[in-house]
């Protein structure tokens, strides 16, 4: 398998970054196929293409021409049977059983040497690969949010994946302009094992009372950060934020220094999950 016989990629879920990385795909002049259950997510999904789009004109990053162009190769699907592709990357919900019953489905549907990414952020690839028939065509693939703009791609080796499905999934991310850089398979990779303390510090300091969290933002990015945490969180998904925080917690066999904040759960049950819903830390 050659990065030129990468013809076609399947995006399973519409949200942020499966719309992310449906663009970057798009732009690099592969056949992409996006899917999801819910119609709505789905024109989410591709207002949010078209608006990132839209900017790059707009900035001067791209033409007009290559945004139509990209627009047109992409193709949104509610039915999960659509994707016959070369290689499928998985960004769904952060559950091991959500994701291993997808993949699982792909296998069956898809030609045996159909690549299987999951663009996971904390569950090692050798677990999620245990629930698979082909184990060896599975691998992490994990983007950053926003996958249209953000460069780093952690690609990460399962204790099956074949050696070439690597080299592929590696010059796959330097056609679509990425920085892929090899990881090795434990919980949270390097990226998300360490900013997790970005988050779950800035947590603590707010349940402590010690600052509220629009002072913890204001202060940290007047340090360099680009992106205070909780403005972060909001961008990222306070849900998604947080099933990360709890899958870390269970991984490291339940180290306090991974512990859950209470104030993120409350948000999580209320329904408060940042942008995506108008309401996180802060409202939109």
């Amino acid at each position: 398998m050659a990065i030129n016989e990468i013809k076609k990629v399947g995006i399973i879920g519409a949200g942020t970054m499966g719309a992310g990385i449906a663009q970057v795909a798009a732009l690099a002049g592969l056949e992409v196929i996006i899917f999801d259950l819910a119609s709505e997510a789905l024109k989410k999904g591709e207002n949010q293409i078209k608006n990132n789009l839209a900017k790059g004109v707009e900035k001067g990053k791209l033409t007009v021409e290559d945004s139509v162009k990209a627009l047109n190769r992409i193709v949104f699907t509610h039915s999960i049977r659509d994707l016959i592709c070369d290689i499928i990357i998985e960004a769904v919900v952060e559950k091991l059983d959500v994701k291993i019953d997808i993949l699982k489905q792909l296998e069956i549907q898809n030609d045996k040497e159909c690549i299987l990414a999951t663009n996971t952020s904390s569950i090692p690839i050798t677990k999620i690969a245990s629930g698979l028939t082909r184990p060896e065509y599975l691998i992490g693939m994990h983007f950053f949010n926003p996958a249209h703009i953000m460069k780093l791609v952690e690609i990460i080796k399962g204790a099956d994946t074949k050696e070439i499905v690597v080299e592929v999934v590696k010059n796959l991310s330097l056609s679509m302009g990425k920085t892929p850089v090899m990881v090795r398979d434990a919980p949270g990779f390097v990226v998300n094992r360490v900013a997790r303390h970005f988050y779950v510090e800035s947590l603590k300091v707010l349940e402590e009372g010690v600052a509220d969290h629009e002072s913890i933002d204001q202060l940290l990015e007047s340090y360099g950060f680009k992106m205070g945490p909780f403005k972060l969180m909001d961008l990222i998904g306070v849900d998604t934020n947080h099933s990360v925080t709890q899958r870390m917690f269970e991984s490291f066999y339940y180290d306090p220094k991974f512990r859950p904040s209470r104030i993120q759960q409350q948000k999580v049950d209320a329904g408060h999950w940042g942008r995506k819903t108008g309401k996180g830390f802060y409202e939109y």
